[in-house]
């Protein structure tokens, strides 16, 4: 048995500028994310604090430059109960279900608001029966919430169903304002 001592290589300069650039592209990555986390946390603190905030009205909201600002907004209107739109694979609490949106025409404005009237979880046993829409009234309203943006979609797998569905309501994967 050969016991001739150990040697150690030095590594080539190749390997070490290899090891350097790799550690600088680790750390901006890393400081990338705490950045990107210290906006995350503004953002939630805004849409958290929207709700107490004052009211502003929809024209203020729109002619805001923040696209994160999430204003309290207050708009008299009448709602589209006859136009509903369902965001389908939505989660709450452990339930699957949908969320209900519905266009809204604002008494001041010729421009149409899309309204989240929130969650509805479906039903029967295999989850697969769409809930039912509790009748949303046709009258004058006064609403009152965050001016925010339509969810964002995940992957659009297999395009938007939007012009395929042919009866109210129209169930969506994702929310595409301009279809």
């Amino acid at each position: 048995m050969n016991l001739a001592p150990f040697r150690i290589r030095r590594p080539s300069v190749f390997a070490v500028l290899l090891t350097l650039a790799g550690v600088a592209v680790f750390c901006a990555l890393g400081t990338w994310q705490l950045r990107r986390a210290a906006y995350k946390e503004t953002v939630l603190a805004r849409f958290h604090n929207a709700a107490s905030a004052p009211l502003v009205s929809v024209a203020g909201a729109r002619a805001d430059d923040e696209p994160d600002a999430y204003p309290h907004v207050e708009v008299t209107g009448t709602l589209e109960g006859d136009r509903v739109y369902l965001l389908d694979d939505q989660m709450r609490s452990g339930r699957l279900g949908v969320m209900v949106f519905v266009p809204f025409k604002p008494d001041d404005s010729g421009r149409v608001l899309l309204v989240n009237l929130g969650f509805l979880a479906r039903m029967g046993p295999d989850t697969t029966t769409l809930p039912d829409i509790p009748p949303i009234p046709g009258r004058v309203v006064t609403l009152d919430g965050i001016y925010a943006p339509p969810p964002l979609p995940g992957l659009k797998l297999g395009g938007n169903p939007l012009p395929r569905e042919k009866t109210w309501p129209k169930l969506v994967t994702f929310i595409d304002l301009r279809q």
